[in-house]
């Protein structure tokens, strides 16, 4: 284990602008036509073609933090690519371990090609052991870091500079990973999802879910985001400064304005309004200074990501 200095490692912390990429999954479902069973994208590095397909998007990203001289967070699509979710689709704990390196093998090449001079890191994704969106079944803090530890090592080995959680949505699960990532010495990132009165789908506050996790780690996560949620959901969260504000550093929005239940039994992609997200998030800059890294979630891509840049 290293020394718990790790997570203070990252060019992120010094408070420049970092973009990252937008809705992975949504993007390649309705926009370029691809099934995706159980939104795990990473099965595309076992399918003809599929690095490719994976390469044509992080690029479109790549070229706007490359235009706006912002920094940029290549993350892996490996959000899917655990036990439960591996198992659905046939994959055994060696496929997977394949598949993850695979995914940073791409990431360190885009990175190698593209990143002229701006700080480039490598984040080694990993999400929810059940549905993002419902933690029907949890884990206990102990039963969460024996699952997730082995991605997180494979994650660590094969290149990534941090480790990012998204979609979490309970703290125990967290807390798991959290430790996994002080245990393999690598930087951690927790990104919590919230419903559309700001708590997380079991009804803790976000508030509660970041002061629990950073008790019960030493406060070993870099910082934490919000993710897969719109930000009208949670602006009312920082009317007021308050302590806790400070360690998110992070937004990935959705383009929707739809609570979980809605998007999940829609079959129709809502990109909602470019422009108005795009000034929501900069008041959501305004209201939390710490917040520097910006990305997208559910139904946006990379037009989104640009608009980002012009407000």
């Amino acid at each position: 284990m290293e020394t718990l200095e790790t997570h203070k490692s990252l060019p992120q912390l010094n408070g420049k602008l970092f973009l990252t990429d937008g809705g992975l999954e949504t993007t390649l479902i309705y926009h370029h036509l691809i099934d995706l069973p159980h939104f795990a994208a990473f099965d595309l590095y076992s399918r003809t073609g599929g690095p490719e397909i994976l390469k044509s998007y992080y690029e479109d990203y790549i070229r706007i933090a490359l235009e706006q001289h912002t920094g940029f967070i290549l993350e892996s699509a490996t959000w899917r690519c655990n036990p439960n979710w591996g198992y659905k689709l046939g994959y055994d704990p060696e496929a997977l371990e394949q598949i993850n390196r695979l995914a940073l093998e791409q990431l360190k090449t885009l990175r190698a090609e593209h990143q002229n001079g701006q700080p480039f890191v490598i984040s080694g994704c990993t999400g929810p052991a059940g549905d993002g969106y419902s933690p029907a079944e949890t884990m206990t803090i102990s039963e969460a870091e024996k699952y997730h530890s082995p991605q997180v090592l494979v994650l660590k080995e094969s290149g990534a500079d941090m480790i990012t959680a998204l979609t979490m949505n309970y703290t125990e699960e967290a807390i798991g990973i959290v430790l996994s990532a002080r245990r393999a010495g690598i930087p951690v990132v927790i990104s919590f999802t919230v419903e559309t009165n700001g708590a997380l789908p079991n009804k803790e506050s976000l508030q509660s879910a970041i002061e629990r996790v950073d008790a019960k780690t030493d406060r070993y996560a870099s910082y934490y985001m919000i993710n897969c949620a719109h930000p009208l959901h949670f602006k009312a969260l920082f009317k007021s400064t308050e302590q806790w504000h400070r360690r998110i550093r992070g937004i990935r929005a959705n383009a929707s304005c739809k609570s979980h239940a809605e998007l999940d039994n829609s079959n129709k992609l809502d990109e909602g309004n470019k422009q108005e997200l795009a000034a929501e998030m900069q008041v959501l800059r305004n209201l939390i200074p710490s917040v520097n890294v910006l990305g997208g979630c559910c139904g946006t891509d990379h037009s989104h990501i640009k608009a980002f840049c012009s407000t």
